[in-house]
């Protein structure tokens, strides 16, 4: 029997590794990593009972596994793998069935004229909203076990048991829904009390005066505040992201029975009637075109892209569609939640640890050993966000490697190893190359982080 019980000579142990590989020619230190992740992943199997993906299969085998797991369903199950394991919870089952809500109304078994804007993006508040319920509950809790003259904290159930009724601001998914229609009503007031026809030009001059005059909604560009970026604190509060305030105009015209359409334009994205005649929308009217009534400020800024716009070259801009508005939505999340993340870290980028490796040709491990200050909680935000854009989009490569680096920042390395292990069967070879020493770097990392977990459970019995 050989009996495995000390930290310092496991610690010593993978030292000494690390050191020996870095010598070694790329081609063999490769074969070796691999040897030790196999069974890193063999003794973590028998305490966790499952393994992790693996890449002795050839070429063939490793892009075949990566077409599973990038396929959309695939990725939902494993996105929400974490969420089923763990004890059951009101709010994280509301998470689970937030995410499930999601993925439906995204599915690419339906047209993209059936997907709402509106339901996509309130399953996201839900799935945020209650995990950052879950957190401070966690924290509440925490702080009182570490306070022994503290009391306990009181926790209050939550008495829904469906995503549908979980409380956004006050109100329900189908409360935001319905205060959507009330605004398209109100534009409907508004054109009769003015004895207005339904001319195209005379309804979106209506919309506009419900919108930026009597409900005084007003557009953020940059992003500081996660209450700016959900669709229903835009609606409770008036204020959102410029993304946020084109959806619900294009929800309410769409009430309406007017067809609204956008494109990105430089850092702006911009919405339109989807009519023949755009050459009314340029037409100044007291001081403004209604083109940049709608669109707001970027249109007559001179520094914007939008402002050298007309009706012809509207025409020539590619039509996002409802999933790219979702994902402009979700991209802008993951941006904000990551800028508070590492706001303790000024000026760190996602793929900075990729650089630094790849430029010395092996891993620094002085490097691993400060590993940055970050906060947790906007660090999960910022996953959760990438996991339901990469739903959206589960062929760009770019996407998965940013999800592989922030689960790396997470410090959950299996995970990491595995999405980062399908980019590069999807990626660019100069960016497959440079993502290779970070990737033995992350084998390493989770050799010693299952070495560990073997330890804090108790000696391992090797016969």
């Amino acid at each position: 029997m050989i009996c495995c019980s000390s930290s310092s000579s496991s610690s010593a142990l993978l030292l000494s590794l690390s050191l020996s590989l870095s010598r070694l020619i790329p081609c063999v230190r490769f074969v070796v990593i691999f040897w030790l992740f196999s069974m890193s992943s063999l003794m973590a199997s028998t305490v966790a009972g499952r393994s992790l993906l693996r890449y002795d299969g050839g070429k063939k085998a490793w892009r075949a596994r990566a077409e599973r797991w990038s396929h959309p369903t695939s990725r939902a199950a494993h996105t929400l793998c974490s969420l089923a394991t763990v004890p059951k919870d009101p709010k994280l089952e509301i998470q689970k069935a937030a995410r499930q809500r999601f993925v439906r109304e995204i599915s690419f078994k339906s047209k993209d004229k059936d997907v709402s804007l509106a339901k996509a993006l309130l399953y996201v508040a839900a799935e945020d909203e209650a995990f950052i319920s879950y957190s401070r509950d966690m924290d509440a809790q925490a702080f009182a076990r570490e306070r022994e003259d503290a009391p306990i904290p009181f926790k209050a159930q939550l008495e829904v048991d469906s995503v549908e009724e979980f409380p956004l601001a006050g109100k329900t998914i189908s409360g935001w829904l319905d205060e959507l229609e009330m605004i398209a009503k109100e534009v409907q007031a508004e054109l009769v009390s003015r004895d207005i026809g339904c001319h195209l030009v005379e309804v979106l001059k209506a919309v506009n005066v419900v919108l930026f005059e009597s409900r005084d909604f007003k557009r953020f560009h940059a992003l500081t505040e996660p209450k700016f970026c959900h669709l229903h604190t835009a609606l409770s509060s008036g204020c959102g992201s410029a993304i946020l305030l084109s959806i619900i105009y294009i929800e309410i015209c769409q009430r309406l029975g007017i067809t609204i359409v956008g494109s990105c334009v430089g850092e702006d994205f911009l919405i339109w009637p989807d009519s023949g005649n755009l050459e009314e929308l340029f037409k100044v009217s007291s001081g403004h075109s209604l083109f940049a009534i709608i669109n707001g400020k970027c249109v007559e800024n001179p520094r914007s892209k939008a402002s050298d716009l007309d009706g012809r070259s509207l025409l020539q801009l590619d039509i996002a569609t409802n999933r790219d508005i979702i994902g402009i939505a979700l991209a802008n999340l993951i941006r904000l939640h990551w800028k508070r993340a590492s706001r303790s870290t000024h000026g760190l980028m996602l793929t900075s640890p990729l650089r630094s490796i790849h430029g010395s040709g092996k891993p620094n491990t002085a490097e691993s050993s400060m590993a940055p200050l970050l906060r947790p909680r906007d660090l999960r935000l910022a996953i959760m966000a990438s996991e339901r854009l990469l739903i959206l989009q589960p062929h760009n490569w770019s996407l998965r490697r940013d999800l592989g680096m922030l689960l790396y920042y997470s410090k959950r390395y299996g995970e990491a190893v595995q999405e980062l292990s399908i980019c590069m069967a999807f990626a660019p070879v100069e960016e497959a190359e440079v993502l290779e020493p970070f990737v033995e770097k992350l084998h390493l990392l989770r050799f010693e982080q299952s070495w560990n977990s073997q330890e804090q459970t108790g000696s391992l019995m090797v016969p």
